[in-house]
Formats: structure tokens, C-alpha cells, sequence
């Protein structure tokens, strides 16, 4: 297989590598139609591509962009293997997507992994710092904490006291983990990401409000990836804990004492309050707000923008504010559009019997 650098991507990110059309289809065990030597060095969408990228096609519906794109490969499913366009090589495969996320590390290899320690970073007394790990410029790594082997850690993070962080977990610039936490193996927090601080927790008295002290854990499964900006409470006595394999988007706030369970989907701008616990496999849509001690059972899909505050069966799709089965907050906000009209009517036939 035929495999070379290319330079700079056209992106200008990293360096990326050139295919073949054949080599593609060898690497996804795809049906090779056209000039298997027609070469493509990055991946582009089909609205834009051109004849060094490679594209797909998945869904009728674009496939018109066919007639103003010109991709030099193309991977497309068995149904829409005969659209009309010119594409030198076509690639098919039942999973068009599936297949790309098979090629991506070769146009775009990761950068290798170089084992250093910064000369301003700070590594306090009693810290346990494993084989082959990168310390960024200016990170601090707090008495008692435990770095498994070739832990990435980036430019000016902080590692609390007693901290424990799995190997090949990478923490990208400004993560601050607080103690209390423990991350898993190969776990990933981008930019400002926050874990173990205080949760919002108070008990108001004639006073004023009297915090409660967070003396709970924050603990973070293996192959965990945490979005930028995104914020994790530590238990109050009780843990807070993120299941194994769990993907969590930019901007998210998780309460204290949360319990998520393994292989969910939360994403950009979703809040869960305090105490609520969530099922393995469940979706979570943007900007969806979870009250405090509700259960969402496993499974179960929660729609974009839904206010959730009552607990959720397993496997069932919710939606709405106030969120309940989707079918039904599809007939309630269907109703409510139709209240315009019917105020009208109403009105009119009041008009018509009593003309004053």
C-alpha cells in the first residue's frame, strides 16, 4: 500500500498523507469502480471538494452537488453508486461515514506523542510521575498526585493534591483538576475544562447562606472525552461519577453527586442539577436542562432545549418544556399553534351574537 507524506494539509493543520484509490478501498473493503491509482492527499465535503480530496456521499438529497464538485474519490453507498457526476474512483461501501472515520488517521496522522517535562513546570514533593509523560510549560502537579504512563499534559494546567490520572490520558492547555478527582485511562479534557470543584450546594438560614462543604469525589471512567469549557462538580458526601466511554461537548455543567452511567452522548450547553443519574447509553441533546435528583433510565433520548423534571423510563425519546414523551409534546406544541386561530373564531362568533 502506497502511503506518502504530502506536506502541510490544505487545511493547515497537520501533515497529511497521500492515497490511492486503491489503497482506500483495500483499508474500508470497498468495491473499487474507476482509476484505482487516482491519488488524494486530504478529505474535503462533497459542497467543496476537488480532484485531491477525497468526499462521500450518503443521502440522496446531496447528491446534486455532484454537478458542481469534483472529488477524485468518492465513497458512496450501493443505492446511489450511479448518480451523475465525474468522480475518476468511487468507492462502495454500505457505511459511507464509517468508512471515513477509518481513513482519517492516515490522511492525518496524530502527532507522535514526545515524552518531556517543561523547565516551568512544577512538580510538588511525594507526586508519582509515570514513563514516557509530557508536562507542558508552567503546569503544576500537587503533592501526592499519581500520572500514569505517557499522560500528555498541556501548557498551564493544574493537578491538585492526591490527583490520579490513568494512562495515555491528555489534557490540553488550561484544565484545572481539582483533589478529590481521579480520571481513568485514556481520558480526554480539552481547553479550561474544570473538574472536582464545588458543587452549588447552601443552606439558607435567617443568616444568609450557609455553604456546604464538598467533601465527595470526582471520578472519571476510562476513555472518557470531556469538551472545552465544560465543568464537573465533586460530590457533597456523596461521588460524582462519569461512566466509562461517556462523550461530553463544550460548554456542559454537571452538579454534585451526578451519577452518569457508560457510552453517553451529552452535548454543547446541556446542565444536569445535582443528585439526578442518568443511564448507560443515553443521548442528551444540546442546551437540555435536567433538574436536581431525577432519573433518566437507560437508553433513554433527551431532545434539544427540553426541561426535564420528573424521571424518564428507559429507552423512551422525550422532548418539550416541559419534556415528556415526543409524540406528545409534538401534539401539545401543535395545539398550542393552532390557539391563534382558534382565538379568532371564538371571537368572531362572540362578535356575531352579541353585536355590541
Amino acid at each position: 500500500m502506497s502511503l506518502r507524506e504530502s506536506g502541510a494539509s490544505p487545511e493547515g493543520g497537520e501533515r497529511a498523507c497521500t492515497l490511492t484509490a486503491s489503497d482506500i478501498a483495500e483499508i474500508v473493503k470497498g468495491e473499487l469502480r474507476g482509476d484505482g491509482a487516482t491519488c488524494v492527499d486530504s478529505v474535503a465535503p462533497l459542497s467543496r471538494a476537488a480532484s485531491n480530496n477525497l468526499s462521500f456521499l450518503a443521502d440522496g438529497r446531496y447528491s446534486s452537488l455532484l454537478a458542481s464538485s469534483s472529488p477524485g474519490v468518492l465513497l458512496v453507498t450501493p443505492s446511489l453508486a450511479d448518480v451523475t457526476g465525474s468522480v475518476p474512483a468511487r468507492i462502495i461501501v454500505d457505511r459511507p461515514a464509517a468508512a471515513l472515520l477509518q481513513l482519517l488517521p492516515n490522511f492525518y496522522p496524530a502527532p507522535e506523542h514526545v515524552p518531556a517535562i517543561a523547565s516551568s513546570a512544577r512538580i510538588a514533593a511525594g507526586a508519582s510521575v509515570g514513563d514516557g509523560v509530557s508536562i507542558g510549560e508552567y503546569s503544576v502537579i500537587g503533592e501526592g498526585a499519581m500520572i500514569g504512563d505517557t499522560v500528555a499534559i498541556g501548557p498551564h494546567c493544574v493537578v491538585g493534591r492526591g490527583v490520579r490520572i490513568g494512562r495515555e490520558s491528555r489534557l490540553m492547555p488550561h484544565v484545572t483538576i481539582y483533589p478529590g478527582s481521579s480520571l481513568g485511562e485514556r481520558v480526554t479534557l480539552h481547553a479550561g475544562v474544570r473538574i472536582g470543584s464545588d458543587g452549588f450546594g447552601y443552606v439558607s438560614g435567617p443568616s444568609g447562606h450557609e455553604k456546604i462543604p464538598h467533601v465527595g469525589r470526582c471520578l472519571i471512567g476510562d476513555d472518557v472525552e470531556v469538551g472545552a469549557n465544560t465543568t464537573i462538580d465533586r460530590g457533597s458526601i456523596d461521588d460524582t461519577v462519569i461512566g466509562a466511554g461517556t462523550k461530553i461537548d463544550n460548554l456542559v455543567q454537571i452538579g454534585h453527586n451526578v451519577k452518569v452511567g457508560s457510552a453517553c452522548l451529552i452535548m454543547a450547553q446541556v446542565g444536569i442539577a445535582g443528585s439526578a443519574q442518568i443511564g448507560d447509553g443515553c443521548v442528551i441533546a444540546g442546551q437540555a436542562g435536567l433538574g436536581g435528583h431525577i432519573v433518566v433510565g437507560s437508553g433513554a433520548r433527551i431532545g434539544g432545549q427540553s426541561g426535564v423534571f420528573g424521571n424518564v423510563p428507559p429507552g423512551e425519546n422525550w422532548s418539550g418544556y416541559p419534556a415528556r414523551p415526543h409524540r406528545e409534546s409534538l401534539r401539545a406544541t401543535g395545539a398550542v399553534f393552532k390557539l391563534s386561530d382558534m382565538m379568532k373564531r371564538i371571537e368572531k362568533l362572540l362578535d356575531e351574537r352579541d353585536p355590541r
